[in-house]
């Protein structure tokens, strides 16, 4: 078997431990795997365009941002700061476990794009999950609000990873199928669905006691001062 290819996964791990651009990396990578895989330079140029063209949420973007940041300079994340610190028992634990809940659940029906970091975290969540800190353990040092943005992130990220596995039609599980089915295992989306759900289970269990915990570990002694 050739392994060579599989030097683009260490180009990728490689350039985001340097902080490189994330697009010039996995460009970098996807080249580089094919070449190494045997084909030439401009048949994974091609293969590259043709997947980025055909991919019919690319143009999305362009709609979305826009949108987005006319709502932002209009006061978007004001507004959602205000509308937390006015739920007397909004803390930023429940806030992000209850996002985890939906992002979770949205996915596994298969709606993983009616959220994100674009278009719900950045204008949304995170600026909802700083107010309700700062409501509940006082003004936040530079560290302590970067790392409740980062844990809303983060909260996206598990709440659709973990999520979408559930749904049949996930182009995850069709690949492992296939890769099951190369080795001679024939199992179903249904199948291989089924048994995503206690791993999204545990992954809601072990990241929601991480939000909660976080969320108590928050205050005068990370930096933070009460009210």
């Amino acid at each position: 078997m050739n392994y060579w290819p599989l030097i683009g996964i260490a180009l990728v791990v490689l350039g985001f431990a340097l902080r490189f651009n994330p697009l010039l990396v996995v460009a970098i990578a996807a080249i580089a795997t094919g070449m190494l895989g045997g084909l030439d330079l401009v048949p994974v140029v091609e293969a590259l365009g043709k997947a980025f063209n055909d991919n019919r949420y690319i143009s999305i973007t362009w709609i979305v941002l826009p949108v987005i940041g006319l709502l932002e300079r209009y006061g978007l994340q004001q507004r959602a700061r205000t509308l937390i610190e006015n739920v007397r028992a909004a803390t930023m634990g429940r806030l992000l476990l209850l996002y985890l809940i939906f992002r979770q659940a949205t996915a596994a029906l298969g709606l993983t794009s009616v959220a994100g970091h674009a278009q719900t975290v950045r204008p949304l969540v995170a600026p909802m999950a700083e107010a309700a800190a700062v409501k509940t353990h006082g003004e936040l040092g530079e560290d302590e609000r970067e790392q409740v943005l980062g844990m809303a992130a983060a909260t996206d990220n598990v709440g659709l990873f973990f999520g979408e596995d559930i749904f049949v039609a996930i182009a995850s599980i069709l690949l492992i199928q296939g890769v099951f089915d190369s080795y001679g295992y024939e199992l179903t989306p249904l199948q291989l669905s089924v048994w995503a759900i206690p791993t999204a289970i545990c992954a809601f269990l072990i990241h929601g006691g991480r939000l909660l915990w976080f969320d108590r570990r928050l205050g005068p002694a990370s930096g933070g001062t009460q009210p």
